[in-house]
């Protein structure tokens, strides 16, 4: 024990050195993000997060917030994901949006964003009474609320999921050091 004790101390350098980087990996990954940069009425093209609320209808569907919004060519579009599968299609402004979920799995929408902070009416045709049934919600995103895409609840399980493979990974290599020396 004792013998083990000092090969551990002679290779302190190392393990300080390990130790270092998996805690700056950490800081890293599992640091807040940043919320995006938002000019007053402008968005650049690019991914970003966007809190959201629905009311109307029966109540018992619920979408999820915050969700992803994709600015492209200045005109903001927000995937709507339900918490059911038997939504086929949805109206917004007149245009049909179809559902761009895989068969079993809660329906998923990408929509245009027309108004900020204030409702936006749309039609969502659902499948659960049994006959289609087209029910009218309204919408409302919030401009304050949008963030980088990071803040999605889907993106911070992937920065976990990140962080637990390098600690992994660094706590196998700080063990096979200490195995390799301590047979010395």
């Amino acid at each position: 024990m004792v013998r083990r004790m000092n090969v551990i101390l002679k290779n302190r350098k190392k393990l300080t050195a390990i130790a270092g980087c998996l805690l700056l990996c950490i800081l890293l990954f599992a640091s807040p993000v940043r919320a995006a940069e938002v000019d007053d009425d402008k968005l650049a093209d690019g991914e970003y997060s966007v809190s959201l609320e629905i009311s109307g209808g029966s109540g018992k569907a619920s979408v999820t917030s915050p969700t992803l919004m994709t600015v492209e060519d200045g005109v903001p579009y927000a995937t709507i994901t339900w918490s059911s599968s038997n939504y086929d299609y949805m109206i917004v402004d007149g245009v049909t949006y179809y559902n761009l979920s895989d068969e079993g799995l809660n329906s998923k929408f990408e929509i245009p964003i027309l108004n900020w902070d204030s409702a936006e009416e749309v039609i969502a045709d659902t499948l659960a009474m049994g006959d289609p049934v087209e029910v009218h919600y309204s919408i409302y995103f919030y401009w304050d609320t949008i963030g980088s895409k990071g803040e999605l609840p889907q993106q911070g399980a992937i920065r976990i999921l990140i962080v637990a493979a390098i600690i992994i990974v660094g706590g196998g290599i700080l063990n096979a050091v200490v195995k390799r020396r301590s047979k010395y």
